[in-house]
């Protein structure tokens, strides 16, 4: 690895990801650009108890190309999905299921959650609740800390470098990625297995967040339930999934002359220091965010092309981020491209942040913006704004910007740029 890694370039060289709209990038950018909902009913648990019962949820997943049957007995759900993921990240990288020497020592590894092995927490607290301490699992704690699926990840691909992962709530992916970016910058890894995973499709986590009054409860139209920026939405829809990115050094990809995707040519973390669920007024944590990541970059606002937006159709959020982005792009907001993609994955928490990054890169290669679907009456605040209601369109794209935003506050800003060598 180099010294200092000052002004190093950072590029996206795979991707892998596990989603309600399908187990593999492909699948899961066809289906986004088709506009299909993977909302439905809850099918993992019995969900009639709760005022919310639907959700994006992985379907026909099966992890046996990367894990035994020993072996998912001893992983939670949210670390077999970054383990798919990245499987399938290394092979789109041409990069080998196995890493071995310096490789091995350059690469590193940050995968963002939000809860961790949620599904183990609670089956585990279950049974200690009806039969005791002494029937707890000896696989209780690795299944459950939040940093497992990232230790995972590294034993199983053989990853010897840097190694944490990133808990901010639903800004955690965005984080992962943005910092795993910033290592190779400063010269500390050459190339980082980043991105996010998340499984909370458990009764005790979807009465956690219908207590909060977070949930849409439109139970007789889930495919219609996930609707950003319109007027009659109630709530977001919680999902699971995992997405994790190949990032490098530029000097790395091109000696080994990989296929470069995209640039990850900014990024900035900010906090509202505001409330514990809501944004802070008019967004300006998310325009801190932007503007730094953007300065970062060296990037003006109006050379933005398309914004994929963290947009979780609850009222006060969706509304707080169409406002930043009118603060962000000013007269140039009615030009730029927005997604809510969102409104077909439902909202996968943690690992939103690297889904829609997925989603970004994909956006930039293709020239296409996929959808914000059930947009039936737009919300007001949308106006001028191209939220792309209903149908992808085709449009000529450079730049992008994703963003990420977490309860607690916390605010990720992406800026992706179409890779010209």
């Amino acid at each position: 690895m180099s010294g200092t890694g000052a002004g190093r370039r950072v590029v996206v060289t795979g991707m892998g990801a596990v989603t309600p709209l399908g187990n593999d990038v492909a699948t899961f950018w066809a289906n986004l650009v088709a506009g299909r909902s993977g909302v439905r009913g809850i099918s993992a648990f019995d969900p009639s108890r709760l005022p919310s019962r639907i959700a994006g949820e992985v379907r026909d997943f099966n992890p046996s190309a990367v894990l035994d049957r020993k072996e998912q007995r001893r992983n939670d759900r949210y670390t077999q999905f970054a383990l798919v993921a990245t499987h399938e990240a290394l092979l789109d990288a041409g990069l080998p299921e196995r890493l071995e020497g310096e490789l091995a020592e350059a690469t590193g590894v940050i995968v963002g959650t939000g809860m961790g092995g949620s599904t183990t927490i609670a089956e585990q607290l279950l049974v200690l609740a009806e039969r005791g301490p002494d029937r707890l699992s000896p696989f209780f704690i690795p299944m459950a800390i939040a940093n497992l699926a990232s230790g995972q990840t590294a034993i199983t691909f053989g990853c010897l470098g840097p190694n944490l992962a990133t808990v901010s709530a639903c800004a955690s992916s965005g984080h992962a990625i943005g910092e795993a970016a910033e290592i190779i910058r400063r010269g500390d890894a050459e190339v980082m297995l980043a991105g996010g995973s998340e499984a909370p499709i458990h009764e005790a986590w979807v009465g956690g967040f219908s207590a909060m009054r977070a949930l849409s409860t439109r139970n007789d139209d889930p495919a219609g339930a996930s609707r950003p920026f319109d007027a009659g939405r109630d709530g977001f829809v919680i999902a699971e999934g995992a997405g994790m990115l190949v990032l490098e050094s530029l000097e790395h990809a091109e000696r080994r002359g990989a296929r470069i995707l995209a640039e990850v040519a900014g990024y900035a973390a900010t906090a509202d220091a505001s409330h514990i669920t809501l944004p802070a007024p008019g967004g300006m944590g998310a325009v801190r965010a932007a503007r730094r990541a953007l300065e970062k970059a060296g990037i003006a606002p109006h050379e933005v092309d398309h914004v994929n937006a963290h947009a979780t159709s609850t009222p006060e959020g969706d509304g707080a981020e169409l406002m930043a982005i009118r603060t962000i792009f000013g007269e140039h907001a009615s030009r730029v491209g927005i997604t809510a993609t969102k409104s077909m994955t439902g909202h996968p928490l943690g690992a939103a942040g690297a889904i829609e990054a997925i989603a970004t890169v994909k956006a930039l290669l293709e020239g296409c913006v996929p959808p914000t679907i059930n947009q039936v009456e737009p919300d007001p605040q949308v106006g001028e704004l191209d939220v792309t209601p209903n149908v992808a369109r085709r449009r000529g794209m450079r730049v992008a910007l994703s963003n990420s935003f977490g309860f607690g506050g916390q605010n990720t800003a992406l800026v992706i740029r179409r890779w010209e060598s």
